[in-house]
């Protein structure tokens, strides 16, 4: 499943105002949430492979007209209070994300790190190219938001940082 996909299900299902939807295709589930309290993201997860093909299902439509205006979880960039404090590093791109520059290198950054302006912190695949993101604050790591090889959306948060 690509993003192209992905994109086309979540704008199906806000048209049709499906407010949780969960698919399985072979190692990747998708599960979709719209309403209620923005979450941190839910994106693809890699599973173990099912032994035969899962049943999509989906549950009735909202009641209220007002679900149908609240962000959907898998594209949410808003960061729940206790992080309000936090400098947040915001994905400029549309891409995957990885935390180190190669399968089996050690990552960029870890939670608990100092980092200095400018310093690399992830990179992020768009289109075959590896795009690196930089600090735009100093300080420390206190949250990573998205997960290594997780896809991200453009103004997702990807780390959150304590100015020093």
């Amino acid at each position: 499943m690509n993003q192209k996909e992905i994109k086309e299900l979540i704008e199906l299902l806000v048209e049709k105002d499906i407010t949780e939807f969960e698919i399985e295709r072979g190692d990747v589930k998708l599960h979709i949430r719209r309403g209620g309290a923005v979450q941190a993201p839910q994106a693809v997860h890699v599973a173990a492979p099912a032994p035969a093909a899962a049943p999509v299902s989906a549950p009735p439509p909202p009641s209220a007209a007002t679900e149908a205006a609240k962000p959907i979880a898998v594209v949410a960039s808003t960061v729940a209070d206790d992080e309000a404090n936090l400098h947040i590093v915001k994905s400029p791109i549309v891409g995957t994300f990885y935390e180190a520059a190669s399968p089996g290198s050690p990552p960029f950054v870890a939670v608990g790190d100092t980092v200095k302006d400018g310093q690399v912190l992830c990179i992020i695949e768009a289109m075959k190219l590896m795009n690196e993101i930089e600090a735009d604050a100093a300080g420390e790591i206190v949250k990573r938001f998205v997960n290594n090889s997780s896809p991200v959306e453009y103004g997702m948060p990807l780390f959150g940082i304590r100015k020093s």
